[in-house]
């Protein structure tokens, strides 16, 4: 058979392969690489102002409206009548504002495009009230959902006939600028938005590329902003980590028992949010208000028992990441495990009907759990603060590389040694958890007869 310029004879024309980097050639794409550095700097000025604002709300809330009352310090009962408000709020701001008060926690970290502008007041206060009372959950998902929308509204406004591909891409620029700074590091934020929106093959480079340029330059806005106003950058990050030693054969197989664990606890979490979200949407303010009244009631209870503070078992976690790592030896075992108990429980709850991310509780939850488990032969506290972050995380969110990268990053110098230890872990939990989950209806396989 002789082939021509056309293609085999007797057959179809053969076309030449289309370059899939074409576009990144094109005067185009230069302008979409400016308007994405561009947008990130007024993106992170206001996830900032956003992160800032729920910052000085927590005190406000349970410190200083208290004594603003006459009462001496914070009563111990205070958390209830708090989150049964912000219960109200929320429930009353996802009923009837525009875009049901953006992304349901529940369901997991997922990206659904950038909300339009119209959408953006609700997604605002549900997370505000939700995150500032302290509701457990974090800020991720709604700094998300206000940088790509506030990106993608803005470019809209400015040049009403851009292509909806550029739209995007803009918007999924600015949702890794508001977002990096927070995670501690541009990278660890465009390695969790890639795994989260499933991009691959030559387009992961050509929609990277504006969002890395966005988030690098807008953690230079959260720097600056955060010298200037003395507030600090509100990323995650632990200090004065001790050196790690090097990993252990008894380690890697508490990687098994982590990995194992998380995978069930994790499930466990996932299907509570879900069977309560189910009731939750049909009576959304009134439910909304009795999972408050549950984590009020959780905190009071967790106080009472352990005379802590209820603000180490609300919030989302991330800043008492680092208090639990350096003080882990003025918790008792029976404190821990209350900790972990009443704090993932508030946390079900809060999934089913607030609003927030997932992400930080999660690691709050693998890493108290590491600590407890470092209290037993052959694990130290480093590798099962690491190993428990790492797996309770993919556990929850089903994103493995963010989930390594994230365990490994928090801890530093320490990270890298231990890393093998949180990869095990990570593999464990990831195969566990989705085993445990139920096929979707496209995943099932076809019927078919089995043989005989």
């Amino acid at each position: 058979m002789s082939v021509g310029p056309a293609g085999p004879v007797g057959g179809t024309p053969t076309t030449a392969p289309q370059d899939p980097y074409a576009l990144v050639r094109t005067r185009g794409y230069l302008k979409l690489l400016l308007v994405a550095g561009a947008i990130g700097f007024p993106v992170c000025a206001v996830a900032f102002g956003f992160l800032a604002l729920v910052h000085e709300l927590e005190p406000l809330i349970y410190q200083d409206l208290p004594r603003a009352l006459g009462f001496a310090g914070t009563p111990l009962w205070w958390p209830v009548p708090m989150l049964l408000v912000a219960g109200l709020l929320v429930g009353l701001t996802v009923r009837y504002l525009p875009g049901g008060g953006g992304h349901e926690p529940a369901d997991g970290l997922a990206l659904k495009g950038a909300p339009p502008l119209s959408e953006l007041p609700g997604v605002f206060l549900a997370a505000l009230t939700s995150l500032s009372f302290g509701v457990v959950l974090g800020p991720e998902a709604p700094l998300i959902a206000l940088g790509g929308g506030l990106a993608a509204g803005a470019v809209r406004l400015l040049n009403r006939n851009m292509p909806a591909q550029a739209a995007a891409v803009v918007g999924a620029a600015g949702s890794f600028a508001a977002i990096s700074a927070l995670l501690g590091s541009p990278l660890l934020g465009a390695f969790l938005l890639m795994e989260v929106s499933g991009l691959g093959g030559p387009m992961l480079g050509i929609v990277l590329v504006p969002g890395l340029l966005a988030s690098g330059l807008g953690a230079l806005i959260f720097t600056g902003l955060g010298d200037w106003t003395g507030l600090g950058t509100y990323s995650l990050a632990l200090h004065d980590i001790p050196r790690a030693a090097g990993p252990t054969i008894p380690e890697f197989g508490w990687a098994l028992v982590i990995g194992l664990a998380a995978g069930f606890a994790a499930t466990g979490v996932r299907r509570s949010a879900l069977y309560l979200k189910g009731h939750v949407v049909r009576h959304r303010v009134p439910a909304t208000v009795v999972m408050g009244l549950v984590v009020g009631v959780l905190a009071m209870a967790f106080a009472a028992a352990t005379g802590k503070p209820a603000s180490e078992m609300l919030y989302s976690g991330q800043s008492a990441l680092g208090s639990l790592f350096r003080d882990s030896a003025g918790y008792t075992v029976g404190a821990l495990l209350l900790l972990i108990l009443c704090k993932g429980l508030a946390y079900c709850a809060s999934l089913s009907a607030f609003r927030g991310g997932p992400i930080f509780p999660a690691l709050f939850l693998g890493a108290a759990g590491g600590v407890v488990l470092s209290h037993l032969p052959g694990l130290s506290l480093t590798a099962g603060f690491a190993m428990g972050v790492g797996a309770m995380c993919v556990a929850m969110l089903r994103l493995p590389m963010t989930s390594v990268l994230l365990a490994t990053l928090l801890l530093g110098e320490s990270g890298l040694t231990v890393m093998p230890l949180v990869i095990i872990a990570v593999v464990v939990a990831y195969v566990v958890a989705l085993r445990l989950t139920p096929a979707t209806a496209p995943d099932l396989p076809s019927a078919a007869p089995h043989p005989a």
